[in-house]
């Protein structure tokens, strides 16, 4: 089953840096937003990364945790992590599960050769488990801003 807007989102587990295991279960209570990207160290993903770095004190601000999820290793996405400095942790999904959960795997083409990869999409997750806003195929100038504002106005709903 995938996710919809206004619908609880089934619980997952899934290893994430510095050693932790993240469970939806275990952040209710708070806004969390889980945003997927194609691949660590890119340029596109970098930036992305980089925007929610900048704006994580008021994603806090806001009782929302950000999570960042690819198919890479725990080994790169921690070199990612420190590289950046990225104060919130990155998920590795190499089998694919939450991927699937957010149903964010598409048909890609790249120099003609088509293939399965991440599409960069964002889930903002409030309180209580439930979907409240997604936003799929995104470009990423303006984005981080756009999650901003919506993960505010939610906190104060």
């Amino acid at each position: 089953m995938t996710v919809a807007v206004d619908q609880p989102v089934t619980d997952f587990q899934a290893p994430a840096t510095s050693g932790q295991t993240v469970s939806l279960a275990a952040l209710k209570g708070q806004q969390v937003v889980v945003y997927f990207y194609p691949k660590d160290s890119t340029p596109g993903c970098t930036t992305e990364g980089q925007g929610f770095r900048d704006q994580y004190a008021q994603f806090k601000a806001a009782n929302t945790e950000v999570f960042g999820v690819s198919r890479d290793s725990l080994k790169s996405h921690e070199n990612f992590k420190c590289k950046q400095e990225f104060p919130f942790e990155l998920i590795s999904d190499k089998d694919e599960a939450v991927c699937q959960l957010f149903d964010v795997i598409k048909l890609k083409k790249l120099y003609g050769k088509e293939y399965l990869g991440v599409d960069r999409s964002t889930f903002l997750i409030d309180k209580n488990g439930v979907l409240r806003q997604e936003w799929r195929g995104v470009k990423v100038p303006g984005h981080v801003e756009a999650v901003l504002a919506a993960a505010q106005a939610l906190n104060k709903a």
